[in-house]
């Protein structure tokens, strides 16, 4: 029997070549996709807000997390903590969309309180935000079907 080979990036790393739709879920080979975001961008933190600001709107939360987490990654260290905490708020929302009750609402609670932890920065709105994620993590525990779309938060503070 033949070994399946696995996709590889340029750098030959592991990564699925399987398009994706806008929630992250694999498509069948082929299939019609929506582009991925590109790994390892280094991004000012108002280019990260306004690109991750985008992509929850355009209903792809999951998209967002990517943004977030090079965020998290790329940056100083003392900032880890508020792109984690939002990168988690975005992978909720994403398994919220999904139909994952019980991923979802805990993955909304872990980056509110993350968020919270942060001491936020960049005109992030954390009160907001965390009000958002513990109110929408409550009605994904009753059932209450979620549009990534309808649902996606507002990360800056208005004033």
């Amino acid at each position: 029997m033949e070994a399946k080979r696995r996709d590889r990036d340029p750098e030959g790393r592991a990564r699925s070549a399987r398009p994706r739709d806008g929630l992250g879920r694999p498509l069948p080979y082929g299939a019609q996709g929506v582009e991925r975001q590109p790994e390892g961008v280094v991004r000012t933190p108002a280019g990260t807000v306004a690109e991750a600001q985008r992509l929850l709107d355009a209903g792809m939360p999951f998209h967002a997390h990517e943004v977030f987490e090079d965020a998290w990654k790329t940056g100083p260290a003392g900032e880890a903590a508020l792109w984690r905490g939002l990168a988690q708020l975005a992978v909720g929302l994403t398994h919220a969309a999904r139909g994952n009750a019980v991923g979802g609402a805990r993955l909304l609670r872990r980056g509110a309180a993350g968020v919270a932890a942060s001491g936020g920065g960049h005109g992030i709105d954390v009160p907001g935000l965390v009000c958002w994620a513990e109110a929408l993590a409550g009605r994904v525990e009753c059932g209450e079907p979620v549009d990534a779309v309808a649902e996606a938060p507002r990360l800056m503070s208005s004033a």
